[in-house]
């Protein structure tokens, strides 16, 4: 059976949190992983190769710029993966 986009976007949350080191509290959709929570371009590159992983896609390093928050990582992990917006 397919996952749930709620479901996608809690794993989603789920990477993020555990490569970034914060608990899932504090981040929301659209809170920045570099401003609000210290994240660098190392852990912005652990997080795609993570969501890569998980999810069977592959994700251009040029989208890193749209993965700001979990909103764009949401959008761009769907297009590779090819879901249904």
């Amino acid at each position: 059976m397919a996952a749930t986009i709620v479901e996608r976007q809690q794993t989603i949350k789920e990477i993020v949190c555990d490569i970034l080191e914060i608990d899932p509290e504090e981040v929301t959709q659209t809170s920045l992983f570099k401003e609000e929570h210290d994240a660098d371009s190392l852990r912005a590159i652990e997080i795609l190769a993570s969501l890569e992983r998980e999810f069977g896609a592959v994700i251009n390093q040029s989208e890193l710029g749209r993965m700001v928050n979990l909103e764009g990582v949401y959008d761009v992990v769907a297009e590779a993966a090819g879901w249904k917006l």
